[in-house]
């Protein structure tokens, strides 16, 4: 049987699979390598390193997350765009674990450079733009909400919240609730110091 010739993109989109079924820890190049039926050496020639391969994985991750976010908050303001946007990590992280870990680690330039990345901040931005969170202050908020949400959905990810009344659910909602109370009330920037 013949197969496809590699490329940086098969061979990426490939490790993003693996990290899927069996952990973002488990894409090594050996493995890989393995998986793709090919000497670890010949990946080299597609991936300049481990750090370069993980960075791909994070790009295609942020690709399909933004497409879900903008899915999510298309026609929508207020909370309803909130809780689409929240809602679309979410889901993202169910479905495509492997991926949704690949964006909880330090990303090289071309991640954090890259248009998925753009898009997903411009999204984040066009949601804290309907609750008139200042310019200046939307920074401070979409760490905010990248902190709750990322928090939340890592430790639902490890099983934190399976040991206890409400149903992890309930805590979702609750925390929806209270980012959107938060944003609407969001504080004026203090006074710059003297």
């Amino acid at each position: 049987m013949n197969r496809a010739p590699l490329t940086p993109g098969s061979v990426v989109a490939e490790a993003a699979v693996l990290a899927d079924e069996h952990g973002l820890e488990s894409v090594t190049l050996s493995a890989l390598a393995r998986r793709l039926g090919v000497r670890t050496p010949s990946l080299y020639s597609h991936v300049r390193d481990h750090a370069a391969l993980l960075d791909g994985i994070s790009t295609i991750a942020l690709g399909e997350l933004a497409a879900r976010i903008a899915e999510a908050v298309a026609g929508r303001a207020g909370r309803p765009a909130l809780e689409g946007l929240a809602q679309a990590h979410r889901s993202f992280a169910h479905d495509r674990p492997g991926r949704w870990q690949a964006l909880q680690r330090r990303a090289g330039p071309a991640v954090v450079g890259s248009d998925a990345a753009r898009t997903v901040v411009a999204l984040t931005d066009a949601v804290l733009r309907d609750y008139d969170v200042p310019p200046s202050e939307r920074v401070h908020a979409a760490r905010l909400l990248g902190s709750t949400i990322n928090g939340y959905l890592s430790l639902e990810h490890i099983g934190s919240f399976d040991h206890r009344e409400p149903a992890p659910e309930v805590s979702w909602r609750r925390t929806i609730d209270a980012l959107d109370a938060l944003l609407r009330a969001w504080p004026t920037a203090p006074a710059a110091a003297p």
